[in-house]
């Protein structure tokens, strides 16, 4: 399962879809919005995305991730829209025979996500807002 959605997730739905007989480890992450980010307080995170797309690469992560790690499901929803804090804009699950495969496939599926995935995210803070990874966002 490989989706944008405009709805609140969680990792049970995730962990659901990707649970079957054999498996001995479900891995999961949870990207969740925090409070606080670079000394300034967070309001609140928007998401962006050009879902076909996104969909498609979360695709091909997965069948790079079924290249170097044996696992059985590979599930993925991020959200769009608003997020607000406490709540999830990414859940990953991975499941597998073993934690040895679980564990470092799911964790590169999010750092991977977060390097090709067409999704944007907007940090509303108090005193402005800011795209993240944009150059308005970088230090100089």
């Amino acid at each position: 399962m490989f989706d944008v959605v405009d709805r609140k997730i969680t990792l049970d739905e995730v962990s659901e879809a990707v649970a079957e007989s054999g498996v001995g480890a479900i891995a999961t992450f949870a990207g969740v919005t925090r409070d606080t980010n670079r000394g300034r307080r967070v309001l609140k995170l928007e998401y962006e995305a050009y879902p076909e797309m996104a969909v498609a690469q979360l695709e091909k992560i997965a069948e790079i991730a079924r290249g170097k790690w044996e696992v059985k499901k590979i599930a993925v929803l991020h959200r769009i829209g608003e997020v607000p804090l406490g709540e999830t804009s990414v859940a990953i699950a991975v499941s597998s025979a073993h934690r040895a495969d679980a564990l470092p496939a799911c964790q590169f599926m999010i750092d991977e996500l977060k390097h090709v995935a067409p999704i944007w995210k907007k940090e509303y803070f108090e005193g402005g807002e800011v795209w993240i990874g944009s150059l308005a966002d970088c230090a100089h």
